[in-house]
Formats: structure tokens, sequence, C-alpha cells
């Protein structure tokens, strides 16, 4: 049965605890459409390609974690900021999108994905975070020791994408036992990562500053890719979603090398 749009955004709001997050865009419904929801597709980022892949399904309403509306962003409806909203709203898809909330949320955002994949569940309290005051991260003991290699390509066969490693304490045989991570962007919390007695970081994104960081200070970095990094929250909210109203959900991957 389709539900209405408001009702469906209403649950996702309160299950994200938007209006606790501070964010830089945004959260929530950023462009209305139709006001009944019966197809959700999902995919990281609205850009036009998703759009017309969600037109495709037929979908009611498009759920991403990159949506528009940026801080700091020309406010002008103009060239490629026009063109995605135009095929949006001539299609009657609404855009959903969550950013800070779906990054930092213990059990759906795109943290506790990639420790699912570290096989570290963190909804359970004991899980640290990195960064406490903004609540981003997490830093664990890993069950098992893996090493530099191992850590890889586990990261590899789950995501779909060799990431680059920077071998930053000698070798990569050493076995990894505490690991520290946060998606997208969040290269420079390898310093917190460090302090905190992490062996290596994991981040979605590298910066040129980051290769002597971690050859400096002996400590190993992953860059796992941006858009990889955060595939896993809007799979993990959209299934949710599907259960809850008993509708349609679909991820679609736009690949994206970054």
């Amino acid at each position: 049965m389709p539900t209405n749009v408001q009702e469906l955004t209403s649950f996702c709001d309160e299950l994200l605890k938007t209006s606790s997050v501070k964010d830089y865009c945004p959260n929530g419904l950023q462009v209305q459409g139709r006001e009944e929801v019966s197809v959700i597709v999902s995919g990281v980022t609205a850009c036009q390609e998703l759009i017309i892949r969600a037109q495709e399904e037929n979908a009611d309403l498009l759920l991403v974690h990159h949506g528009y509306f940026w801080k700091g962003e020309d406010s002008r409806v103009v060239g490629m900021k026009y063109a995605r909203l135009k095929l949006l709203m001539d299609a009657g898809i609404n855009l959903l999108a969550y950013h800070l909330p779906l990054d930092i949320h213990r059990e759906l955002g795109n943290n506790a994905h990639l420790g699912s994949i570290l096989d570290i569940d963190t909804s359970k309290a004991e899980v640290a975070t990195l960064l406490p005051q903004e609540n981003l991260g997490f830093i664990a003991e890993l069950k098992k020791p893996l090493s530099g290699e191992q850590l890889k390509q586990l990261f590899h066969d789950k995501l779909g994408r060799e990431p680059l490693h920077i071998i930053g304490r000698g070798g990569n045989d050493k076995p990894i036992t505490k690991v520290a991570w946060c998606s997208g962007a969040a290269q420079d919390f390898i310093e917190q990562a460090k302090e905190q007695g992490a062996d290596c970081y994991i981040s979605g994104e590298v910066s040129e500053r980051t290769f002597h960081f971690a050859k400096e200070n002996a400590i190993d970095y992953y860059a796992i890719g941006h858009h990889h990094s955060e595939m896993g929250g809007v799979q993990l909210l959209g299934e949710r979603i599907a259960k809850e109203f008993g509708i349609s959900h679909k991820f679609i991957n736009v690949p994206n090398p970054v």
C-alpha cells in the first residue's frame, strides 16, 4: 500500500534524530513530488544519471546521502542545478536527503555499515566514538588481528574498489588490532586516530598531507573511496523504510571512482 510522503519523512527524521544534528545542508524532504509513495530508489548522490534511473524504475521517491542546497553554494537555480531539479519535478519524484544524520547513526549509518565489514557492531555502547563532540567515526579492536594486505583485500571484496593503502608502520604483514574509521572526506581525523592508539585509520578520501602524516607517525591509512564508503547508509535506511511501510525499495549504484 502507498504511504504519504510526509508520514515517511517524519518517520525518517525521528529515526535519524535530525533535529539534534548540526549540518551544512537541509536534511529530510528537499524537493516535493507526489504525495503517495509506493516505490523508493536510493543512491549516494542525486546526480542526473541517478534521477534518470529512478524515473526508469517508476520511483516516487529518491533517497540519497548527497542532496542539494549546501551551505555556501550558489543559490541560483541555473545550469546543472536547474537540470537536476527539472528532471525531478517533471517526473514528480520526491527527493529525500540525509547527510550527517546518516553518517553517525549507530545502526543505519555509513560508519555502522563500515563497522559491519570489520565485524564490529557499532550499535553496542562499548564501541567508542572517534570524535565524541561531533559524534563522528568509531574506534575499536578487531575480533581477530588482520595484516595490512588482508584488510585491504577485505574492503576490496566488500565494496568492489581497491583501496589506496599507505603503509605507515614499516611493513604490510604487521598485525592490525585496533582500527578507527570515518566515511567520506574525513582523512584529517587520522590525527585523532593516532592519538587514540589506532594501528590504522580508514576513510573515503586522501590528501597529499595524509601520506606524510601516516609515514611520520607510524599509522596505516586506507582510502576506500568517498562514494564507496557511503553506499551503505542509504541502503540500510531504504530497507528499513520499505519494511516499516510495506513498499518497494531498490538501491542503484551510479559508479564513481572517487
